[in-house]
């Protein structure tokens, strides 16, 4: 029996999470593989939903959720699950997960829907830098503290390097580029990963952001390049890179988050890259795309169902000659509405492998 961690926060939480769930049982169930969904017992708050809860409730309420979903994680760890889905929950909380699970986001761009030829890696370092750390308060003031470390940026270069070698088998990447703001740490950084890119015998390419900017305006980036990223830069520039390499969304991409601390080593965090969407809660509005999506991959990688990833792109491919999405994408459907059609089109189910 393959256990799938699930995980709700507010906003539209609930109904992404419910498309999800349908979504993979139906994958399931088509190839006969029994999948347990492991829900958390907490709903996690949004941003929206912090509104108004003032400073010091704020933090409280961002340290227990953030202290519930490590646990989470760890007891699906511990069972041995390999993945867990989460709608999207105030960043602040989820940052704290992050950097004590030290875990980075991997996206492949470009090439087919199925990611099995991108032209470009991203990973963005969730592990260390301002999107972690501490805050400390006093009237009028918030200071926030963080760190650079050798053995995380080390961490996060290992993982990025074995994740380019599995996607190119045929010599992994043909560049390898870290954007960070390194000017601001006296030289430590441009050290690591001298030693880093030594021990690995690779080059890698230390550059600020803006570099990496007027590469990717003035040159394009070549096939096979593996950008390592400070979350500083990668969170802001992750949705450009998605419309640049492949033309899409966020509101209809799914991404991975892998753990590097060993007792989570193995489970790996789907998302869907858009946010919590508040406004639209309780319409049957918003785009489910991203959570059928990270339905296929997690059937696909983690529930032994092959093939599912391709079926789900055939059918969402097939959606979109019918016209059939959501008000964001120019439609009329409704989620309910593009799910439905979505199994329709999956129906009987993906073709076992």
């Amino acid at each position: 029996m393959t256990v799938v961690g699930l995980a709700v926060g507010r906003g539209t939480g609930a109904e992404i999470a419910a498309v999800f769930e349908r979504v993979l049982a139906h994958i399931a169930g088509a190839h006969g593989v029994p999948v347990t969904v492991a829900r958390s017992g907490r709903v996690y708050d949004s941003y929206v939903s912090l509104r108004g809860a003032g400073i010091e409730r704020t933090a409280a309420l961002t340290a227990e959720d953030a202290a519930h979903y490590e646990r989470f994680c760890g007891e699906l760890a511990a069972r041995g699950a390999t993945a867990v889905f989460r709608t999207a929950i105030n960043a602040q909380s989820l940052y704290l997960v992050r950097q004590r699970l030290r875990a980075v986001k991997v996206d492949a761009l470009g090439g087919p829907p199925d990611g099995s030829a991108p032209e470009l890696l991203l990973v963005r370092d969730q592990a260390q830098g301002f999107y972690t750390g501490d805050n400390t308060h006093s009237p009028g003031r918030v200071v926030r503290t963080m760190e650079f470390s050798e053995e995380i940026t080390g961490e996060v270069l290992d993982c990025a390097l074995r994740r380019a070698r599995r996607l190119w088998p045929e010599g992994g990447a043909r560049q390898v580029v870290m954007a960070y703001k390194f000017h601001l740490l006296d030289g430590a950084l441009d050290h690591w990963v001298r030693r880093a890119a030594d021990r690995h015998g690779v080059e890698i390419r230390l550059c600020q952001p803006d570099t990496v900017n007027r590469d990717l305006i003035t040159h394009g980036l070549p096939p096979r390049t593996l950008i390592v990223a400070g979350n500083e830069w990668g969170d802001v520039m992750h949705v450009m890179l998605l419309d640049r390499f492949g033309g899409e969304r966020q509101e209809t991409r799914c991404s991975e988050n892998v753990h590097l601390r060993p007792d989570v080593a193995d489970l790996v965090e789907y998302q869907t890259v858009h946010g919590s969407a508040d406004d639209l809660e309780g319409r049957d509005a918003v785009n489910p795309v991203a959570a059928i999506r990270a339905a296929a991959a997690v059937a696909e990688h983690h529930a032994g169902c092959p093939g599912a990833v391709a079926a789900v792109e055939a059918a969402l491919a097939e959606l979109t000659r019918q016209g059939v999405c959501t008000a964001d994408l120019g439609g009329e459907g409704t989620t309910s509405q593009v799910v439905a059609a979505l199994l329709t089109a999956l129906s009987p189910g993906p073709a076992r492998g």
